[in-house]
């Protein structure tokens, strides 16, 4: 019993957290671009973890490296990027639904690459979870004709990174202990953030005397210790004292926060969009469902 109640206030910890990091970026938009505020995240990132663990880094075999790079670039680097240039057009709530494309994505990556077969079932979750995505979009665009949809583009390739990055891992890097991967990712990536900050005007007079850079930097900071570093580490001991399957849930609970706190925040969302978001983790749910 113990250990039920705790796996599931970790889910709801991790889902708090994560649910909570589309708003963060957006707020952290008002005084950085996105280029800087990719940037930022991937560093702070980069320092936590380097601080914890550095010393599990020797124990990484040669081979693994290029696995490594590949998967930090992919699942860290650019999507770090991505959901930043993306929340310039489209609102946080959007962007965290179709966030929730991963586990599609993850499926459909794992059948046409890595030849990991995929049942009836999560071909139809496949199905349905894409109609909900077109839906979301158009229902999106003529909700709010001001803002750019094509962005959302953005997401749906982080999604597909996220995927590629999940089947990087489970069949080239099993072995590998979870913060040996996520301080092997920032190995390869810190020093191209910083290159990329460096070339922002984000040590220009005007940026640094912004009124807006304070409490921008403030939810990069939160983003950082606890979207990213914090986070890798619930999800880790959430699959250990539970199983991947349950783990993965938070799927079904993240774009739930996110909506909260971007109708909080003013944001627009129509009863259609409501049904697409609903579609999209139906399709979810049938793609992980386990047959009885």
């Amino acid at each position: 019993m113990k250990n039920i109640n705790i796996k599931w206030i970790y889910l709801i910890v991790l889902s708090i957290i994560w649910g909570s990091s589309f708003i963060l970026i957006k707020k952290s938009l008002l005084g950085l671009t996105p280029y800087q505020l990719g940037a930022l995240r991937t560093i702070i990132t980069g320092i936590i973890l380097f601080a914890f663990g550095h010393p599990k880094l020797k124990g990484i075999p040669k081979s693994k490296w290029k696995w490594l790079c590949l998967s930090g670039l992919l699942g860290s680097f650019f999507p770090a990027f991505f959901f930043a240039i993306a929340e310039t057009e489209i609102d946080s709530a959007v962007a965290s639904i179709l966030n929730s494309l991963v586990p599609l994505n993850t499926i459909i990556l794992g059948f046409a690459v890595f030849k990991i077969t995929s049942t009836r079932r999560q071909v139809l979750g496949v199905i349905i979870g894409f109609i909900g995505t077109a839906i979301l979009i158009l229902k999106g665009s003529e909700l709010n004709p001001n803002q750019d949809y094509l962005y959302a583009g953005f997401v749906i390739a982080s999604t597909l990174m996220y995927a590629a990055n999940v089947n990087i891992i489970k069949r080239y890097l099993q072995d590998v202990k979870p913060l040996a991967i996520a301080t092997g990712n920032y190995v390869f990536i810190v020093i191209p953030a910083l290159v990329v900050l460096l070339l922002t005007d984000f040590f220009t007079s005007d940026r640094l005397n912004s009124p807006d850079l304070p409490s921008s930097l403030l939810f990069v900071i939160i983003l950082s210790v606890f979207g990213t570093a914090l986070a890798k580490v619930v999800f880790n001991k959430l699959v250990q004292i539970s199983t991947p399957v349950f783990a993965s849930s938070v799927t079904y609970i993240m774009p739930i926060i996110a909506l909260l706190w971007g109708v909080l925040d003013g944001e627009s969302f129509s009863f259609t969009q409501a049904l697409a978001a609903l579609l999209i983790l139906v399709g979810v749910y049938l793609s992980h469902r386990r047959k009885t």
